[in-house]
């Protein structure tokens, strides 16, 4: 298990239980589906990276439980990709 996850300074820096387990799901989904990493962590565990980015303040869920990225609020990190459909 990873160790930071024992500790409750990543469950108040979230905002709680519920929201840390949202945004650990929420920023899993979006690596799996090909997002980059946003910390030069080595580790194959995908969790690990997850967990260091919001220890490193990288990703942070918004009022509408969306992932942001420090910096970028106007824009989430995952979900559906957004298509310019008007060329069609």
């Amino acid at each position: 298990m990873i160790d930071a996850l024992k500790e409750e300074e990543i469950v108040n820096k979230v905002g709680g239980r519920f929201k840390l387990s949202t945004l650990i799901q929420k920023r899993l989904a979006a690596i799996n589906s090909g997002a980059r990493p946003l910390v030069d962590f080595k580790s194959d565990d995908k969790m690990e990276v997850v967990v260091q980015e919001i220890l490193q303040d990288k990703i942070y869920l918004d009022a509408t439980s969306q992932v942001r990225v420090t910096g970028e609020p106007q824009r989430p990190v995952g979900g559906p990709p957004e298509f310019d459909l008007s060329s069609l």
